[in-house]
């Protein structure tokens, strides 16, 4: 078994992200290892250039990513490295586009949300997106790729191109990837509007917690967080309709490795007063030793960029005989 998963390099990361998907990616790691699988990680710094980029921030928050996923538990059990270090995701990217068509990647859902009306303005990257995408995922033939709501669609994609270049080319390169569904991944929202996601593009620094804030300033951003005057009912269904304290309790959850549901049982009939500082003590117990690490690590970025080069070597030897395949069934290599 081997899974391959990627992530945009974003900086300033906050509580959304690590409970929305760092910390599935460790738990992944460890469960990988006790079946005797293999986790394949990467910083999507290629997919970052279909936008906007700003060249020395792309830079910087490929190693603050970086030193975050090792500060929150990848460590060598997993190849961690960002797609740039691998050209091999690129060449296969050009290969594979000879074989997805116009009209698969027409219908992709994201293309359409993203480039909205302007679509003679988007950049023919991010038309070509979900292409790059499969190429991350086949040039390691990977077994499991893990998959939310919104990527459902392009792993058909990645599926259908392997099925098309195996039958175009006569040859069995490409194993059909498989979804990996996990534990869901809780939905973390904003500490100032319960309906809005946790984001770094808020003006409000106090809509979210920084994987960076120390602790005062996260017990500082829990007691101010938003709530209503009403005490937890013991029943979490029955706080559908208070987004803000379904948001507090699905974090205290999250954070605790606990089902919601034992939460509002456990502080039923209490007031915010008595949760907040007990969220509170909960947050700055899982991301103080976080944020220690990753402060550290921050303090030598050569020595970050030094891992992700390690990594990088060794994902280039897993995609290298996949790659050479690809060109000789193409014509590119005899």
């Amino acid at each position: 078994m081997r899974v391959v998963s990627g992530i945009q390099t974003t900086g300033n990361l906050h509580l959304g992200n690590y409970l929305g998907a760092i910390k599935q990616w460790v738990a992944m790691q460890d469960s990988l290892e006790e079946h005797g699988g293999e986790c394949l990680f990467f910083l999507a710094d290629l997919h970052a250039l279909t936008g906007t980029v700003t060249p020395q921030e792309l830079a910087n928050s490929t190693i603050e990513m970086a030193a975050t996923l090792f500060a929150a538990g990848i460590d060598d059990r997993s190849i961690l490295f960002n797609q740039a270090r691998v050209p091999a995701h690129a060449e296969l990217c050009w290969i594979l586009q000879g074989t997805a068509r116009m009209g698969w990647l027409n219908r992709m859902t994201q293309w359409k949300d993203k480039a909205g009306k302007n679509r003679d303005g988007a950049s023919v990257g991010l038309f070509t997106y979900p292409v790059l995408q499969a190429a991350d995922i086949l040039v390691y033939q990977a077994t499991h790729v893990p998959v939310g709501e919104d990527q459902k669609q392009h792993l058909e994609l990645t599926r259908d191109i392997a099925t098309k270049f195996n039958q175009d080319f006569g040859v069995e390169l490409f194993p059909l990837p498989e979804p990996l569904i996990s534990k869901a991944a809780p939905r973390i929202m904003s500490l100032r509007d319960g309906n809005a996601k946790m984001s770094k593009s808020d003006p409000s620094d106090l809509s979210r917690i920084n994987l960076i804030d120390d602790n005062d300033t996260i017990a500082a951003k829990c007691r101010k967080a938003k709530t209503d005057p009403e005490p937890l009912p013991d029943s979490f269904d029955a706080l559908a309709d208070r987004p803000e304290a379904r948001n507090l309790v699905t974090i205290f959850a999250a954070l605790a490795d606990r089902d919601p549901q034992s939460v509002v049982e456990e502080y039923a009939g209490q007031g915010f007063g008595a949760f907040k500082p007990a969220l509170a003590d909960l947050t700055i117990s899982v991301l103080g030793p976080i944020r220690e690490r990753l402060t550290a690590l921050l303090d030598d970025r050569a020595e970050v960029g030094a891992k992700l080069a390690k990594g990088a070597s060794r994902a280039s030897a897993l995609a290298a005989p996949t790659l050479k395949a690809a060109q000789q069934a193409v014509g590119l290599q005899v």
